[in-house]
């Protein structure tokens, strides 16, 4: 069964009508996206965040990643104003409680620092000057104090008489063999360091090579950052500090654990705030959290919400003291965040009724409802929950996404992201109608550019859920003619594509303005269709959601523009994992592209640092492969059964997916003769194509296109 939905409205039609310039790759340097909002008290006003790509001042062919902060009044007809400008990027605005200044966040002498500007004039002055760096800025109810979090090393952290004023180490091991009470800390500083001396002057030689980064050592479980190899553990601290110049700010949390999402309680008497559960366990190995309240002075310390085998985030308490909303997720398992309310004390604990994963927790002024953005069915909506009867609506449409987003008394005033421009400032009132657009950054260039507008269908896969997928025709498509399809997969597995994701739109918007269709399928495993659709995949990364990405695909190729002798696939992370399962089991595609894919699932296990995604999905290598499936759901195990030309692509510092999976794939399918290219890109992490190296981002688009090209360009 098919269902057909359409998301043209006559507004869009005719905005795509009326222009006639295609989607360039280099328009990706034109995208001005918000990133962050904050209102003011009397709900005259917000502050936002605008990340722009600027060209680099030394280097024509590079760029820059800057944001910066705009003022807009929150009325129709208001023209933002730029607070901020110049080369280095200012973040994470607040408002005081008065309205009269805000705090944020800005870079100095390489290290995040929190600044304070006067909105009736005036420059901003530097509050904090942390050797550990400053950020989340909160001011306290009464707008005297701010809260912020710094960050430090373990070896700064020894040292540190504040923050660990016994400069000794942590009660719980390092897991250094042969050391479990952690004894080689302790050391004789009369000791020197000799090759050729005792036991003592070899370990003080080995230390030496350490400190002068000759050698790394690791014990600990979770040794792989995003970019690099982290032998140090790093933690995370709250401070307060009055709102005055030169004032010293106080660590409320001090040892060897992280502590963090510090937020005030509405009296201004405590501090709320998240850390692990079991303060005796090795970090790497405490998945748990709880969340904790505290005097000023970080004395009084009492756990209001703790649960075996759970994780608590993202806390919210309600105005007027009496109720606090939250996140729990089990770590170690499948996790699905659920909404939580409970009473402040953290009493009553209740879970919401909600087949989303919530987040951006905000409650109204006057204590009625909750509002949240969960991604669903192809969009991030918002919705509400009524307070009293735990009840939530959704008041936006699947079509765009409203994120971020924050209240006023009487408005939402949000980031929108939908077909006909990627980012926008918009507010609306409480029940998300009568919208009223606010900026208009990336009007100018859109302006002359035709998109193409995605149609979604709804499949029914072979287990009864029905699977959501849209289909966008080449831009310029002309009657009569043939155009190539391109099957899009998204990873995760738990991400979600539709009309209101801001990631895909340039990409999508480019193909098709180079004469793709595309098609773009939610598979089973995916995030935002519910707990049940997204643990659908479990042990079957492979199979099922194959049958519905294809599934997704063949009903794309009837459309009468799609040439079927020309179609081409890719996908990144997981999705670089699909792209490759499929063109194991399948051949219809002339063409593949694989992206920071995972294609072994016993050496992702050990080579990178989302391996907990191989026993949560599946299981242990070391297990019963009849029933872990690890071996089965690999797409390197039938390396040998692809036939389609394949580009494989791999970040150096990629420490997600780990760099030898793409190695693998490429060495075994060299030596079998199969028509096979290998592309690295230095320095490059997993993030590439959302917020790695500008001109690296321009090759991978390019290098898609470029490599389908050969394949199945008009010759």
């Amino acid at each position: 069964m098919r269902i057909l939905l359409t998301l043209l409205f006559i507004s869009n039609l005719v905005f795509a009508q009326t222009n006639s310039q295609k989607i360039l790759v280099t328009d990706l340097t034109r995208i001005k996206q918000v990133v962050s909002i904050a209102t003011s008290p009397d709900g005259k006003k917000a502050v936002y965040g605008l990340r722009t790509i600027e060209t680099n001042a030394d280097n024509a062919l590079e760029y820059d990643y800057r944001t910066h902060l705009y003022l807009v009044d929150l009325q129709a007809g208001s023209v933002p104003k730029a607070l901020t400008r110049g080369a280095e990027s200012a973040s994470q605005a607040t408002f005081s409680p008065d309205g009269k200044t805000i705090a944020f966040v800005r870079a100095t002498k390489g290290k995040a620092q929190i600044f304070i500007m006067p909105l009736d004039g005036g420059e901003a002055w530097q509050l904090t000057n942390s050797k550990y760096g400053a950020s989340n800025p909160s001011f306290s109810p009464d707008g005297s104090k701010l809260l912020f979090s710094g960050g430090l090393s373990f070896s700064e952290l020894l040292k540190d008489s504040t923050l660990n004023p016994s400069k000794s180490g942590p009660v719980w091991s390092l897991e250094k063999p042969g050391f479990p009470k952690n004894e080689f800390l302790i050391k004789d500083k009369k000791v020197k360091a000799n090759p050729d001396g005792s036991i003592e002057e070899i370990r003080a030689y080995l230390d030496k090579d350490v400190e002068d980064k000759k050698a790394k050592v690791f014990t600990r479980l979770n040794f792989q950052g995003e970019a690099t190899v982290e032998p140090e553990m790093n933690f995370s601290h709250i401070f307060v500090i009055d709102v005055k110049e030169n004032a010293k700010a106080t660590p409320l949390t001090k040892g060897f654990w992280s502590h963090g999402q510090a937020t005030w309680t509405p009296d201004g008497k405590r501090v709320l705030a998240v850390c692990g559960k079991d303060a005796d366990q090795h970090p790497d190995r405490e998945q748990e959290s709880i969340v904790i309240s505290m005097n000023l002075d970080g004395s009084d310390r009492k756990v209001l919400v703790s649960e075996d085998g759970k994780s608590f985030s993202g806390i919210e308490p309600s105005p007027d003291g009496k109720l606090l909303a939250m996140t729990m997720n089990s770590p170690n398992l499948l996790s699905f965040g659920q909404l939580v309310i409970a009473n402040a004390d953290g009493t009553n604990r209740q879970i919401v009724d909600f087949d989303r994963v919530p987040g951006n927790l905000k409650w109204t002024a006057d204590n009625k409802y909750l509002y949240l953005a969960a991604s669903s069915n192809g969009g991030i909506p918002v919705f509400r929950m009524d307070a009293k009867t735990r009840k939530l609506e959704r008041l936006s449409d699947y079509e765009s996404g409203a994120s971020p987003f924050e209240l006023t008394n009487d408005k939402v005033v949000f980031a929108k992201t939908e077909v006909v421009n990627p980012s926008e400032l918009y507010m609306a009132d409480l029940t998300m109608k009568n919208t009223v657009k606010l900026s208009a950054h990336n009007d100018p260039w859109l302006k002359d550019r035709k998109l193409s507008f995605p149609e979604k269908r709804v499949y029914t896969n072979s287990k009864g859920e029905k699977v959501d997928y849209w289909i966008m025709k080449p831009t310029f498509q002309e009657p009569g003619k043939k155009y190539p399809l391109l099957l899009q997969l998204h990873g995760g597995p738990t991400a979600m594509w539709g009309p209101g994701e801001f990631s895909m739109w340039h990409e999508f918007q480019y193909f098709c303005s180079q004469g793709y269709g595309v098609v773009y399928p939610n598979q089973r495993g995916s995030g935002g269709y519910g707990k049940v659709f997204q643990f659908s995949n479990y042990r079957d990364w492979g199979k099922g959601p194959q049958e519905d990405a294809l599934s997704a695909c063949a009903d794309a190729a009837k459309e009468a523009w799609v040439d079927t002798a020309r179609q081409v696939i890719t996908g990144g992370s997981y999705a670089g994992y699909l792209t490759a399962w499929i063109i194991t089991q399948d051949h219809r595609f002339k063409a593949a592209f694989a992206q920071r894919g995972v294609y072994d699932l016993t050496t992702f296990m050990g080579e990178a640092n989302a391996w907990r995604l191989v026993p949560n999905y599946f299981g242990l290598p070391w297990e019963d492969e009849k029933v872990t499936k690890i071996d089965a759901n690999s797409p390197y195990t039938f390396v040998h059964q692809i036939k389609t030309p394949f580009l494989i692509k791999h970040g150096e510092n990629d420490l997600r997916t780990g760099v030898v999976q793409s190695e693998m794939m490429f060495k075994s399918l060299k030596y079998l003769g199969k028509d096979v290219e290998y592309v690295r890109m230095p320095g490059a992490t997993h993030e590439l194509s959302r917020a790695g190296n500008v001109r690296q981002r321009i090759d991978r688009i390019l290098r898609i296109y470029e490599f389908f090209e050969r394949f199945v360009g008009v010759k």
